[in-house]
């Protein structure tokens, strides 16, 4: 039964002229003073422990498990020294005096050992926010129910209430369900990372539908460890509802990018019109897709950069895709020469230079034609094709160097523009010169 205030402050009075008691004995400072050397002996020995021992030499060999489980075991070198000092002083006292005069003694090293047991439990998790969270939260549960308090301090949480149709939040359902989602959550990434990596490693899917499959393993095993977790606490799905239509709305006004986004995900890996590895040029941005997100694509530039394009921008904008069907791609070299030149001579040392280069496909021999009798020369427009679009930019300037090359050799110029000043009957007027003494 939830208790009331009545209850609440006696609890409150009693915790207070407990404490009071305690700290008016002159035992409570000697316990204090013992608590403090044995910390400052724990913190020297456990630095120089720290500082003597490699524990990459040490475990050199060892499987990945029992590394990690070494490595935090040096790490809390200090808890363990703490802790075992304190038992040690602990039961000096008990043979010395009374049992009572040795209470914080008892207390401290509970939880100090305590910590180094969740330290060592929680070093399996990766991610360092959840192992802070879930080390001090379960080290205070710990520590409640060493000093007694416990079940008062669950009767107290559960002692306030809002009460919505049927059902009743409390903070202490919020933190058992917070608990438990990130339980369920943590065992759900495992998984999901498990299932992922049979999934890349299959080589009969596509990268669309590899994508695709892990998307949807994820989506499934976050809502099934939501919905389970939920009914671990008693909350009955059906009394969600009203949530229900009102997260509905609120993604039809707030959230209809981030739902576009990820629809058109999903338009994308099921119609596989671009796939990672593909090269495609989005507006201005041109690369290869890297990964395939929820909300994003990332196309890297070859630069170190990397373009983080929506998903609905794909789906709704001009998409240049070089390798969608075939990634043999045709090159086009636009350049001029002067007049003096034979164009036939031009045009077949073109075709003899773009056939050399290699990385030209041999089976569809290279192309060149005359396009214009341009002002300041004659203009040609060289293609051939290469086998991936991957560095064209490179094999074009390749050709135009060997191009340079070969027109040096036949005595064949590129036109560049001259202007020439004819000045009939009379000089140019000169600006008079003013000098200005000081």
């Amino acid at each position: 039964m939830p208790m009331d205030l009545k209850e609440i402050i006696e609890i409150l009075h009693n915790a207070a002229r407990s404490v009071g008691a305690e700290v008016t004995s002159p035992w409570f400072y000697l316990q204090l003073g013992l608590i403090l050397t044995a910390a400052g002996l724990a913190w020297a020995g456990g630095a120089a422990v720290r500082s003597r021992v490699d524990v990459s030499s040490v475990a050199m060999g060892w499987p990945a498990p029992l590394r990690l489980f070494i490595r935090v075991l040096v790490g809390s070198t200090s808890t363990a020294v703490f802790a075992l000092l304190m038992t040690l002083t602990r039961g000096i006292m008990m043979a010395s005096t009374w049992p009572s005069r040795s209470y914080l003694l008892a207390v401290a090293a509970k939880l100090a050992f305590a910590w180094l047991v969740i330290n060592l439990v929680t070093s399996v998790i990766r991610n360092t926010f959840v192992v802070r969270l879930v080390s001090i939260s379960a080290w205070l549960v710990v520590a409640l129910s060493i000093l007694g308090r416990l079940d008062p301090v669950i009767e107290a949480l559960d002692s306030v209430s809002i009460v919505l149709g049927d059902l009743r939040l409390t903070p202490l359902l919020l933190i058992k369900l917070g608990a438990l989602l990130i339980v369920a959550l943590w065992l759900t990434n495992i998984a999901s990372n498990f299932v992922e990596g049979r999934i890349t490693r299959s080589g009969d899917l596509t990268p669309s539908i590899q994508v695709l499959l892990v998307k949807i393993v994820r989506l499934t095993l976050m809502v099934f460890a939501i919905a389970v977790a939920l009914s671990a606490v008693g909350i009955n799905l059906a009394a969600l509802a009203v949530f229900t239509g009102a997260a509905g709305v609120g993604i039809g006004l707030g959230l209809q990018k981030i739902v576009a986004n990820f629809i058109s995900g999903i338009i994308l890996l099921v119609d596989k019109s671009v796939k990672p590895g593909d090269l495609v040029t989005i507006g201005d941005n041109t690369g290869r897709i890297s990964t395939m997100k929820t909300r994003y694509i990332s196309v890297a530039a070859g630069d170190g950069r990397e373009f983080l394009i929506p998903n609905e921008d794909l789906v709704t904008q001009k998409v240049v895709n070089w390798t969608y069907t075939d990634k043999n791609t045709l090159v086009k070299v636009l350049f001029s020469t002067n007049y003096d030149a034979d164009p036939r001579l031009v045009c077949k040392l073109a075709i003899e230079v773009a056939a050399a280069a290699p990385r030209a496909i041999k089976n569809k021999p290279p192309n060149c034609i005359l396009t214009e009798f341009a002002e300041a020369g004659m203009k040609f427009s060289l293609t051939f094709w290469i086998a991936d679009p991957d560095g064209m930019d490179g094999v074009k300037s390749e050709v135009m160097l060997a191009l340079w090359d070969a027109f040096k050799r036949e005595g064949i110029r590129v036109p560049y523009p001259v202007r020439e000043i004819r000045v009939r009957g009379g000089a140019l007027p000169v600006e008079p010169v003013v000098e200005v003494s000081g």
